[in-house]
């Protein structure tokens, strides 16, 4: 039984401009052109911007962006809300941007391809994330679930022993990890027996021409070491 946490953003990622953007707030009155004005006179004003006053303007649309994704990510109109995380990332790869904006947006667009059941895209999308902030635990909970949902349980197991790292007291890791355990081995012992079925086809093949066949090989498993050791039978 497949496990799936209902995704919502993180309270951080909940639109509110970092301190850098807030500050910005005295920003727009000027941005107005006089009843008259022209382009001219709008661009000597952002020629008159600083570089700073710059990032901050865009670091506020980007921002404002994400802030509309979580609206549409609440309201389940994820495809939009894909596209707003897009456009902030898009933002804010201009200018230096605060790694937190960049991490949540891949995040945020993580959550809304596991909502779509693009798991592919979701695994993607949180290793962005994770790229550029390791301890970001909804990403690593996110991969996860996508992991199982393809059948790569290891990979899960390993995103939740990372999540119990940085949150010991996570006991949603934990619970996953003891049920996906189980589910890693039945897969592994079955690969195991799938490659060894067609060693067996390839070496009847081969041995075909000489009149003997794989069963006239027996393998001897030493209890000690562990190794084996092969037996030729007529």
């Amino acid at each position: 039984m497949v496990v799936v946490i209902e995704q919502e953003p993180d309270a951080a990622e909940t639109g509110e401009a970092p301190a850098s953007a807030s500050r910005s707030g005295s920003m727009d009155a000027p941005a107005a052109t006089p009843q008259g004005g022209n382009s001219s006179d709008e661009e000597s004003f952002e020629d008159a911007l600083t570089d700073e006053q710059l990032r901050e303007k865009a670091l506020k649309q980007a921002n404002d962006a994400k802030e509309e994704g979580n609206k549409l990510f609440r309201t389940g109109q994820y495809e939009d809300a894909l596209l707003q995380y897009e456009v902030a990332l898009q933002i804010a790869s201009e200018v230096p941007s605060p790694v937190d904006v960049c991490s949540m947006c891949h995040g945020n667009r993580a959550a809304c391809f596991l909502k779509l059941n693009r798991y592919k895209d979701t695994v993607t999308e949180c290793t962005k994330a994770l790229e550029l902030n390791p301890s970001y635990v909804k990403a690593l909970v996110r991969r996860a679930e996508a992991h199982e949902k393809l059948e790569n349980y290891d990979e899960a197991i390993a995103d939740m022993k990372k999540v119990i790292e940085l949150d010991p007291a996570n006991d949603q890791a934990r619970k996953s990890i003891r049920r996906l355990e189980p589910i890693a081995a039945e897969k592994r012992e079955k690969m195991k027996e799938e490659m060894i079925s067609k060693l067996k086809e390839m070496g009847n093949s081969l041995l075909g021409r000489f009149g003997m066949s794989t069963d006239n090989f027996k393998a001897v498993k030493d209890p000690n070491t562990g190794s084996y050791s092969i037996s030729f039978q007529q």
